[in-house]
């Protein structure tokens, strides 16, 4: 939904000057596929094994408790992570200026607690 949400308001996004770039730990074949699925016109890029989540300090390690839940809803984090670390990001968002300064920051571990795409338009 959240993707959507920023592909709704991508021409505004870049009416301000600016590029949108999701990141995701699933291989590019995911990726890909759901880019077509949700005809997504902005590239998700592949942080393989958490490299990016990790040196920004949001990468997390899952409990046995929380992989067994994974894998009744059918979720398969070896097959779309392409690793057997069962290793996570916490959702975030960032709004970064052409410096490489980040201008804005939105980290919650609540997965559901996501910054609305409006808010990334008022910093933008």
């Amino acid at each position: 939904m959240e993707l959507g949400g920023y592909q709704d308001i991508l021409e505004e996004i870049h009416a301000r000057g600016a590029q949108l770039v999701a990141v995701s730990p699933e291989l590019p074949d995911e990726s890909l596929s759901l880019q077509e699925k949700l005809n997504l016109e902005f590239e998700i890029l592949t942080d393989q094994n958490n490299k990016l989540a990790k040196s920004l300090g949001i990468a997390f390690s899952m409990d046995d408790e929380l992989i067994e839940v994974y894998k009744n809803f059918g979720i398969d984090l070896k097959g779309t992570q392409g690793n057997e670390d069962y290793e996570l990001p916490v959702p975030a968002t960032f709004v970064v200026g052409q410096d490489g300064i980040i201008s804005m920051a939105h980290i919650d571990v609540d997965y559901t607690s996501r910054m609305e795409p409006e808010e990334v338009l008022n910093v933008l």
